[in-house]
């Protein structure tokens, strides 16, 4: 009972990440009830999958850990973009691509991550983090396109669920702080039920129990730019999961191998893979779950073996699921402001030490977060190029990824060779004199 109990925390601790990004998405490119409700679900379903893929350690996949892995909202961003452009199909062609791809590097990512330094995988976060931000202040008004968007109820509703969240976190401690976003949604949804801003007909004409269908929405369709898009958000994930796989590393005392690594990599892949069969999305290892093991002291796997399957059996009841379908736009909108904007956090976060470093990593960094938003905000831009160079052009956060990848390469990995070319001359200088 008490590892149920401890385990249903961490289904709580991360519940609110779990079900935002499907909500968000399936509003994003225009999902009725019904799928929406199913989308929330199978993702719900997934991420207790993906979990117990990292838990139970074998030869080929799993970390060892008490990970956590839910969808990474570094991928909301792209999807929508992804969706509005190709169709759903697209999302879900590029995820499968995306998976297996992980899969396939999985053994070679420790050799790849020099290429993902802080510079780069902060530039990437913040970009995404930034161009989701007009997405949630249009929810907060409504929903873009809404004929009450704006409305005094709608604002009052968006702020007050933030206000709340604001409070929540600054005036509590552990493990109600951990929630602060999933409590706000509730208590913002209950307002705005007494508002009758409410409508409860999708929790009633949802089932108490479904079977999850491989390609619900179609079979999937492959286009490059999204293909190219999912598989670098995949490796910025990969590398946010290697932050989580040492913190957890050190928290438990076990000390992890390069096998041990290439393991945890293909267990994502996997579950990326599985995303995709199953229309979930792309899975990254939860940081609020590290925090909670912190809290607790629980270390046990079999803990977070638990989670995972307490979020499986709740996958199967689309009942539970309709009840986050509800949750009105403006409330959302207010949740999310403090979501996306701890993202933008994240990303400056990890940009605060390496600016120090050098004025160089601030040059990468200034043009890849400027391409990344420009090309975001005026996508026309490179609308003369030919095809497939706008396959690199026509999306900001590939745009500003390959920037910063191309300037980090120019910067702190050629000029390496200049300056121990530079050193000899000096060297005979000085035997000279």
């Amino acid at each position: 009972m008490k590892t149920t109990a401890l385990g249903l925390q961490h289904v709580l601790a991360m519940y609110a990440g779990a079900i935002l990004v499907p909500l968000i998405v399936g509003g994003g490119i225009g999902l009725n009830p019904e799928q929406l409700t199913y989308l929330v679900a199978v993702d719900i379903l997934m991420c207790g999958v993906a979990t117990l893929l990292q838990v139970i350690k074998n030869r080929f996949f799993g970390i060892g850990l008490p990970v956590v892995l839910g969808c990474t909202f570094t991928a909301v961003g792209p999807m929508i973009a992804i969706g509005g452009e190709y169709g759903i199909s697209a999302i879900y062609g590029s995820i499968l691509v995306s998976g297996l791809f992980v899969v396939l590097i999985s053994k070679y990512f420790g050799k790849l991550v020099r290429f993902f330094p802080p510079v780069v995988t902060g530039s990437v976060v913040t970009i995404i983090g930034i161009t989701l931000i007009p997405v949630a202040i249009n929810n907060m008004g409504g929903g873009q396109g809404a004929s009450d968007f704006g409305s005094l109820s709608n604002i009052a509703l968006s702020f007050g669920t933030l206000l709340f969240i604001i409070l929540m976190y600054r005036f509590s401690t552990g493990f109600i702080r951990s929630i602060s976003i999933l409590i706000g949604l509730l208590a913002g949804t209950i307002i705005a039920a007494v508002m009758g801003k409410v409508d409860f007909q999708a929790v009633t004409d949802a089932s108490y129990f479904h079977m999850v269908l491989p390609f619900y929405f179609g079979m999937p369709t492959f286009e490059w730019s999204a293909i190219i898009t999912m598989c670098l958000v995949a490796m910025v994930s990969l590398v946010e999961s290697t932050g989580v796989y040492f913190a957890l590393s050190d928290i438990t005392e076990k000390k992890l191998t390069e096998k041990d690594l290439s393991n945890g990599y293909r267990a994502e892949g996997l579950a990326i893979l599985l995303g995709g069969i199953f229309n979930a999305f792309q899975y990254t290892a939860f940081s609020q779950n590290v925090g909670l093991i912190q809290l607790t002291g629980v270390k046990s796997r079999k803990v977070v073996g638990v989670a995972g399957v307490i979020l499986i059996l709740l996958g199967f009841i689309p009942k539970i699921a309709a009840f986050t379908t509800i949750i009105p736009t403006a409330v959302l909108g207010g949740a999310m402001i403090a979501m996306f904007g701890m993202v933008v956090s994240q990303g400056i976060k990890m940009l605060s030490s390496v600016i120090a470093n050098s004025s160089e990593n601030s040059m990468i960094i200034a043009c890849s977060v400027g391409m990344g938003l420009g090309v975001t905000v005026v996508p026309e831009l490179f609308s003369h190029f030919p095809n497939s160079v706008q396959i690199l052009t026509s999306n900001g956060i590939v745009a500003g990824s390959v920037t910063a990848i191309t300037l980090n390469i120019l910067f702190n990995m050629k000029p390496k060779k200049k300056e121990a070319n530079k050193t000899v001359p000096q060297a005979l200088t000085e035997q000279e004199a």
